[in-house]
């Protein structure tokens, strides 16, 4: 190739680019979307984001565009929503429209548009009213869920009291009492600690959330067209993941053997037992794929997200130990040492309730929340979102928002405490998402923050084996959720 040759197709690409790039602009401008960085043609704003950490180059990029955004994942084109004000009139104000499912690549290539997290709206309504109702009757938001929680605490307490008040990482003690919970819910029963088929799975969830909050995890998001495609991380964590569903399904059909319609033992009797009664609709959506992928959407999000939060929060006690010395005056003034806790008692213990939420509030486990999709031409804010567009609701710029939190990026309390220390409610505190598609496990969340983390500091006293002032409180990731370091405790029996 002569130089002149090499001049002209240097040139002809160079006035390609310009003129994608020109009819990207102007498709944007007449679009009436709201404003943001200008995107190159595939890659989109790929070169203004670290995909290390989504969180921070989305709230920066906020700093010049405002509180609503345009952004190109990617080829993916989303709008933004920064702050209590912008989240809560799209959530709450305009649910309907707000109420579709965005992009998550990595949980999409197992879900494949089943089940009720992570469907369409439509199909998930359905879903989302049967999991309500049969996870009630279970005794979700009742007392009886209450003692589910209180009889898989005392194995915990038990597991705490073996480890003899030696240095122990607490990720699976904890992830294994959680996951019993919801277990005795979805599968009618609870685990052994040492079932390791038990154990792998929660490995696989684990290293799922783990896998979405990298750097490779956010690119997958972005680029999963071509990168399913090519050898990556992301390998592991499907070849895992099919492990979860094939579990699920084998139960499922030991189930189906031994069902009597008239007695459900748990959450998969009775999906089957609905799935009986429509199977002459040819418009159900009760039929096997979604059974197996509700349950999988309950006992991942059940386990993970509960687990993470308080082993995040036990690392913040151990930094701040004064904190927690005001927890165990509250606890032996309240409770006392002789009788196990109960939901009761939350009321009662202002400074607890308050420590629990600041933990949800600083930890932000799901600080992009899950992507929406606008489900009709939406006028929003004065700009028009066409029906199909993705929305990123940054629940992590709710729970820091200064507006609402006078230190917002600093573990404190009394964000939640008046002035007469009595728990005072923060409109801005939506760690479960709120509209249409709010985590709709909430209440059971609570109970079990509050009944597992009152009784560990009813029977123990937690100590580093490192100095307060050396613990890192920082993320390790923070991509899909926000992760916190792994680390090492000790329980000293009261």
């Amino acid at each position: 190739m002569d130089l002149l040759t090499a001049a002209t197709l240097f040139l002809v690409i160079c006035l390609s680019c310009l003129t994608v790039l020109s009819t990207w602009q102007q498709m944007h401008r007449k679009s009436q979307m709201p404003p943001g960085p200008t995107p190159l043609p595939f890659i989109g704003n790929l070169l203004q984001v670290n995909t290390s950490d989504m969180y921070r180059s989305l709230i920066k990029i906020r700093e010049k565009y405002g509180p609503v955004y345009t952004i190109h994942l990617g080829p993916r084109r989303v709008v933004v929503l920064c702050g209590y004000d912008a989240v809560k009139e799209a959530l709450v104000d305009q649910a309907e429209e707000f109420s579709g499912r965005g992009v998550h690549a990595t949980f999409d290539w197992l879900f494949q548009g089943y089940g009720v997290g992570f469907c369409t709206w439509e199909r998930a309504k359905p879903l989302r009213r049967f999991s309500i109702t049969t996870l009630r009757n279970f005794g979700m938001g009742k007392r009886s869920a209450e003692e589910r929680i209180l009889e898989e605490t005392h194995f915990l307490l038990e597991s705490l009291r073996a480890t003899k008040s030696e240095p122990f990482d607490p990720t699976f003690v904890l992830s294994r009492s959680v996951s019993n919970i919801i277990s005795s819910i979805t599968f009618g029963n609870r685990f052994e600690y040492e079932d390791q088929e038990f154990l792998s799975m929660l490995r696989t969830m684990l290293e799922t959330f783990e896998f979405a909050s990298t750097s490779w995890g956010q690119l997958y998001d972005m680029f999963s067209g071509i990168m399913q495609h090519l050898p990556g991380p992301q390998d592991k964590t499907f070849k895992e993941l099919l492990g979860l569903k094939e579990f699920i399904t084998k139960k499922a059909k030991a189930n189906k053997e031994t069902l009597d319609p008239n007695n459900p033992r748990d959450f998969i009797d009775c999906f089957l037992v609905k799935m009986q009664q429509e199977k002459e609709n040819p418009n159900s959506e009760f039929f096997l794929e979604n059974l197996v992928y509700t349950t999988a959407n309950i006992f991942f999000g059940g386990t993970e997200t509960v687990s993470t939060t308080l082993r995040y929060g036990i690392l913040l006690l151990l930094k701040y130990p004064e904190i927690e010395e005001k927890i165990h005056n509250e606890i032996e003034r309240v409770i006392g040492l002789n009788r196990i806790p109960n939901m009761d008692d939350r009321p009662l213990m202002p400074y607890t309730d308050a420590v629990i939420h600041e933990i949800q509030r600083f930890g932000d486990m799901l600080p992009l929340s899950l992507a929406r999709r606008v489900t009709c031409d939406t006028k929003f804010r004065g700009y028009t979102i066409p029906k199909g567009t993705e929305v990123i609701p940054v629940l992590g710029s709710v729970l820091r928002d200064p507006k609402h939190f006078g230190r917002p990026d600093v573990f404190d309390p009394q964000h939640f405490l008046d002035d007469n220390g009595q728990f005072k409610k923060n409109k801005a505190f939506m760690p479960f998402s709120v509209g249409k598609r709010y985590c709709f496990g909430e209440h059971l969340a609570r109970m079990e923050l509050f009944l597992i983390l009152t009784s560990i500091l009813q029977n123990f006293r937690l100590k580093s084996p490192i100095p307060p002032e050396d613990i890192d409180i920082s993320p390790m990731l923070v991509g899909f959720a926000t992760l916190p370091h792994f680390y090492e405790m000790c329980a000293i029996p009261l």
